[in-house]
């Protein structure tokens, strides 16, 4: 996996250059923004070429966002 200094010189280097593809993918990993936003934004058709990307970005792969996470807890929760 890329260091993290590494992989933000990347993003940073990216950026400089007009190509937000690296932040876009960071923030899905992150759980900032959902597969089909950052697909749009990248003008993916397949959820599998999205994760390729990553993996070829070696970027982690993503975590839900706090509310999806909170959204099931409480689901699971009703269940009980």
């Amino acid at each position: 996996m890329a260091s993290v200094p590494n992989l933000v010189e990347t993003c940073e280097l990216a950026e400089r250059h007009g190509n937000r593809n690296s932040s876009l993918m960071l923030g899905f990993a992150l759980g900032g923004s959902n597969n089909l936003e950052v697909m749009d934004q990248l003008h993916l058709e397949q959820e599998e070429d999205l994760f390729l990307l990553m993996a070829q970005a070696h970027l982690p792969l993503p975590r839900l966002a706090d509310q999806a996470t909170e959204a099931m807890v409480s689901d699971l929760q009703q269940l009980v």
